[in-house]
């Protein structure tokens, strides 16, 4: 991959950069969504209060209209009552004779200002019209104070009320489910729909009934809308499928955002590990081919001495060698679960001790010492002595590369019990210590401290990766604690055998 070449500072600001346009994508699509949202919202608003509006006006022309019907259905039936009593009136008689059926009415009107015009004829209009003013008072009076006496649920006929409101709403595009209720101005409600509940104030509206009345006799209408929100998101659901692609797009420069600096960083490792190699063997190659090359010299196989010491050097370096090369199959072989274990019943604490026996004249060689608390009462183990024999090996070998250069090393090795079924291995030093950022990976395979401009510390980054598989494949557990400057424990955890 092209990326892997770049340099980390060029990655992170195309990262940053690309990772700005996404969010702010993000960000865009979450307003429009916002305002589209809001500009529904407000819509539909606009429109319920209009349709509200309507119908409290629509019940209102509704109760005049019937009120004018009935008084004149009243007055007419008085009117009709009194006249078949007293006859006809000379008023009516000079109508009819006067004023056919197809004479125009402004003709009569003309009539009416003629100065021949019958004093008489101008009396009987004046008192009729006297007559009709006092009776639409009458009625004027009887709709406005004697219709608004009656109770609410009286008034109000709810069918038809629900009916208004269904038109209403459907005029102005709402064609959604609704629930109302009807409340006087104080609070005591008069009907209420069997499928009524207002789930938050949102979605809620009043509607003023009968503004014109006095304030008791006004009623409160309440209408409630429990699919409004899915009714909003309705006009912006071609926005969610954007939204999912985008954050899937983002996700996914995440990920690869990730594996590129994985990739990098693996890269980095497996070169600083080719490298760490070619030095690893080139030094005992190295020294074999001149511990060969002197016993070609005549002088050396006449001195017995001198032979065997090369003969030893040879030996050495041969096993250093073959040790450097089993690290590395060992790894691949646990990269493969091709890695087998020949496991038998183990004292901890013998095996230990030979351990540190075997590797005391080391640390004595770096001016250091090893000390053995083997204080575990039941050390039996069910391992592979070759493999566990490595893990403590190993560990020892590490506090030995990372120990400090201003002081002496001091490394303890100790065994506990700390239950009956598990067995505790501690190796402790007062090397430099491990920083806390590079103490959650020093199991990984590769990875190796850096110590600075300290050059004396080799390896392939192998070791500790090697002691966690093998642990872990022997059914126990590790982990390791450190102070910088001070020095590193690691703490085996093992079952016991039943």
């Amino acid at each position: 991959m092209y990326l892997c070449g770049m340099k980390k500072s060029t990655i992170w600001i195309i990262a940053i950069v690309m990772g700005i346009f996404f969010l702010a994508l993000l960000f865009l699509q979450a307003k429009y969504f916002e305002e589209v949202i809001n500009m529904r919202k407000e819509q539909f608003d606009e429109s319920v209060t209009r349709s509200l509006y309507q119908t409290a006006r629509n019940l209102e022309l509704n109760e005049t209209k019937k009120g004018l019907e009935a008084q004149f259905s009243n007055q007419k039936g008085r009117t009709d009552s009194t006249q078949a009593a007293k006859g006809p009136t000379a008023f009516e008689v000079r109508m009819h004779t006067n004023i056919p059926a197809n004479v125009p009415k402004g003709l009569f009107l003309d009539n009416l200002n003629d100065n021949s015009t019958d004093e008489s004829l101008r009396d009987s209009v004046k008192q009729r019209y006297i007559y009709q003013r006092a009776m639409l008072k009458e009625v004027v009076y009887d709709i406005l104070y004697k219709a608004s006496n009656k109770p609410l649920a009286e008034r109000i006929d709810f069918p038809s009320l629900d009916s208004d409101l269904r038109t209403e709403l459907r005029s102005n595009g709402i064609n959604i489910n609704y629930h109302f209720r009807v409340t006087t101005s104080d609070g005591r409600e008069v009907y209420r729909c069997p499928e009524y509940s207002a789930d938050g104030d949102r979605y809620t509206y009043r509607q003023v009934l009968y503004p014109n009345d006095p304030s008791a006799q006004k009623g409160i209408l309440y209408i409630h809308f429990p699919d409004m929100q899915s009714f909003l998101f309705s006009s912006v659901k071609f926005m969610i499928p954007a939204i999912i692609f985008t954050l899937m797009l983002l996700i996914v420069f995440i990920f690869t955002i990730w594996s590129i600096f994985r990739q990098k960083r693996l890269t980095e490792i497996k070169n600083d590990f080719i490298n760490n190699m070619t030095h690893e063997f080139k030094t005992p190659i190295s020294t074999i081919s001149l511990a060969a090359q002197m016993l070609r010299d005549p002088s050396v196989a006449k001195s017995e001495t001198m032979f065997k010491h090369i003969s030893g050097v040879i030996v050495d370096e041969t096993k250093r060698l073959r040790f450097q090369v089993e690290k590395v199959l060992q790894m691949s072989m646990f990269d493969r679960k091709a890695a087998t274990f020949k496991r038998k019943e183990v004292d901890a604490n013998v095996l230990v001790q030979d351990t540190v026996n075997t590797f005391r004249l080391k640390v004595e060689a770096s001016g250091g010492k090893i000390d053995a608390h083997l204080d575990a009462e039941n050390a039996i183990v069910f391992v592979d002595e070759m493999h566990f024999t490595n893990v403590i090996f190993n560990l020892m070998d590490n506090a030995v590369k990372y120990k400090a250069e201003d002081r002496e090393l001091n490394l303890v090795v100790a065994t506990r019990n700390e239950s009956d079924d598990k067995l505790v291995i501690t190796i402790a030093d007062n090397g430099i210590g491990i920083k806390r950022e590079d103490l959650k990976k020093i199991f990984e395979k590769f990875y190796r401290v850096h110590t600075g401009n300290r050059h004396d510390v080799k390896g392939f980054g192998l070791g500790l990766a090697y002691v966690h598989n093998v642990v872990k494949a022997l059914g126990g557990s590790i982990h390791a604690e450190s102070e910088y400057g001070k020095g590193t424990k690691f703490i085996i955890t093992l079952p016991l055998m039943g």
